[in-house]
């Protein structure tokens, strides 16, 4: 390796700690040299190679490495057939690869060296200031990627907290509320409930998901009742919602609830409606007084 004119000076700081960096080089002499330069000015964890074989190895076996430095001239595989295998592989695919080569220095294999997926392609003797200089700036690069990634993940985060409180506090209101609350799909298909509805039907938890409208209406006659959810969906479509019809509920064991019932239609931007919510208010009290004074 040769050193620049004005080479990195020892009294820089290091940087870097945390990054993982492979170097891949069939002469021990070579991975000694570049360990000992890249250590000077960064505070990196290295791993060595001395093979292609042993580097794809130690890539996919090993967590998070951040840089591969690959000789391309080694016997059995080399630098090429190696940044192949590890770019067809889902682990190591997106891993840089740096190039660094004595004997393959034309045009041609430069081209087939960024073919085969390496960032960068450098011929021996090495500039010290011009490798150190080259990971430094995929190091930043790396850092800089990841700092995006965390604020863009801390943002989910909040956002994420942010509908779950707003869904729980949803949820309360729906099952703190006096009336039964059922959400149907445009077949009369129970899509959900509040607690008030299953306490006016007197349903377990959880049973009335997927029940048809003819299971909780007086119209038992599924016929009765499609012909029914057909007049719902026309009138819906026509003035989007139908406050305080009375009607009836039947409940699990059979008994009729007289209500209030009121519907709302839910469309998407087709317009077509996607969910009907209906309110049901409990009228028997009224009932009652009534009854008595007449």
């Amino acid at each position: 390796m040769t050193h620049a004119t004005s080479p990195p000076t020892s009294s820089n700081p290091k940087r870097y700690a945390g990054f993982r960096l492979l170097i891949v080089d069939d002469n021990r002499n070579n991975l000694f040299t570049l360990r000992t330069l890249i250590q000077k000015y960064m505070d990196v964890e290295i791993m060595e190679a001395l093979s292609g074989q042993q580097a794809l190895s130690i890539a996919l076996n090993e967590p998070n490495i951040d840089l591969i430095v690959l000789d391309v001239q080694m016997p059995e595989m080399d630098g090429f057939q190696t940044a192949s295998m590890l770019k067809i592989r889902k682990k190591t695919r997106d891993i840089p690869i740096i190039f660094l080569t004595a004997a393959f220095k034309s045009g041609d294999f430069q081209k087939k060296g960024y073919e085969v997926g390496a960032v960068d392609y450098l011929l021996k003797p090495i500039n010290d200031d011009l490798l150190i200089n080259k990971i430094s700036t995929y190091f930043r690069l790396i850092q800089k990627e990841r700092e995006i990634n965390q604020v863009l993940e801390e943002r989910v985060a909040a956002r994420t907290a942010e509908l779950q409180r707003a869904n729980h506090y949803r949820e309360q209101i729906i099952d703190t509320m006096g009336e039964a609350l059922l959400v149907l799909n445009p077949n009369g298909v129970i899509k959900s409930a509040n607690l008030a509805a299953y306490e006016m039907l007197d349903f377990p938890d959880g049973e009335l998901i997927g029940a048809l409208l003819g299971d909780v209406f007086e119209e038992a006659d599924p016929e009765q009742a499609s012909a029914f959810m057909g007049t719902w969906l026309e009138a819906l479509v026509r003035v989007g919602v139908i406050r305080n019809i009375e009607a009836r509920l039947i409940t699990k064991e059979g008994r009729r609830v007289p209500i209030l019932l009121s519907r709302s239609a839910i469309k998407n931007s087709k317009e077509e409606i996607t969910d009907i919510i209906c309110i049901a208010r409990d009228i028997t009290g009224y009932q009652r007084v009534e009854e008595d004074a007449e």
